[in-house]
């Protein structure tokens, strides 16, 4: 069983290492039209994996409270926005979209911030996946072993262009392809730590599972909302942001549907 859930931590991990390969595949930085394209695209799925794999199992889990079966899935959706606001703003990091600089000040290098930056909005990627597969461990009816692995593979689809968003504006600003790399990847790192450490405390809380579902749904939403829509809006207009949006909405949603 932990040999299943090991193998589905890690999937994300590759989606992550693959996106920062880019970097020796692509000889210039990313075109604000691509890098529109995929926020889009990874936007789409997470709402679309935050709706299908956390928000809708969480609601049935919580059948049993009747009309009141909402309030730990607001509960946790609203805490877990919270939770990546609060980080959000205690952690000194860049956005790579507009080069902002949020949290406190610091002495950290440009490069680090960049790095914090993606780091920590895969940190509730991570609680996502530990989440959902010890829902599975643990015995919860309406998650089993395909859907964990699906969402597991719809994380590393919207990991590879994160993964590149990290590794390309690195090796514009003159790093070596071999270190951005590194960095793209190491960027990712913090998901199967994250997804362990989930998965093992949720056997604590097993009663509160619909709580963490949603927990982590609204994680998700704050990194949407917070990073992939105005990234996806970003620059001259153009539709390509919101098409990817639908694509990669309806590619997670086809994919819990038909393998979950």
């Amino acid at each position: 069983m932990w040999l299943n859930v090991m193998i589905g931590i890690l999937i994300p991990l590759l989606g992550t290492t693959l996106g920062a390969a880019c970097v020796f595949f692509l000889k210039k930085d990313m075109s604000p039209t691509l890098g529109r394209a995929l926020s889009g695209f990874a936007g789409g799925i997470m709402v679309s994996a935050s709706f299908f794999s956390l928000i809708l199992p969480a609601l049935e889990q919580s059948a049993d409270r009747g009309k009141l079966a909402f309030v730990p899935v607001a509960l946790g959706f609203l805490t877990g926005m919270l939770f990546l606001l609060v980080l959000d703003m205690v952690i000194p990091h860049i956005h790579t979209g507009d080069k902002s600089e949020e949290g406190p000040r610091s002495g950290l290098k440009r490069t680090t911030k960049l790095f914090l930056a993606v780091a920590l909005h895969n940190l509730p990627e991570g609680m996502v996946v530990g989440i959902v597969f010890a829902g599975w461990m643990y015995g919860q009816s309406q998650i089993t072993l395909a859907g964990a692995t699906v969402l597991a593979i719809g994380i590393a689809l919207q990991n590879f262009p994160e993964g590149a968003v990290v590794s390309m504006p690195l090796r514009a600003e003159g790093m070596p392809k071999w270190k951005t790399f590194a960095y793209g990847t190491l960027s990712g790192v913090i998901e199967p730590v994250g997804a362990l450490l989930t998965a093992f405390a949720a056997g604590l809380f097993l009663p509160v599972i619909p709580f963490l579902l949603a927990f982590a749904a609204g994680a998700m939403f704050y990194v949407v909302v917070e990073e992939l829509v105005p990234d996806m809006a970003r620059g001259e207009h153009g539709n390509e942001g919101t098409l990817c949006f639908a694509a990669g909405f309806v590619v997670m949603m086809a994919l819990d549907i038909a393998f979950g």
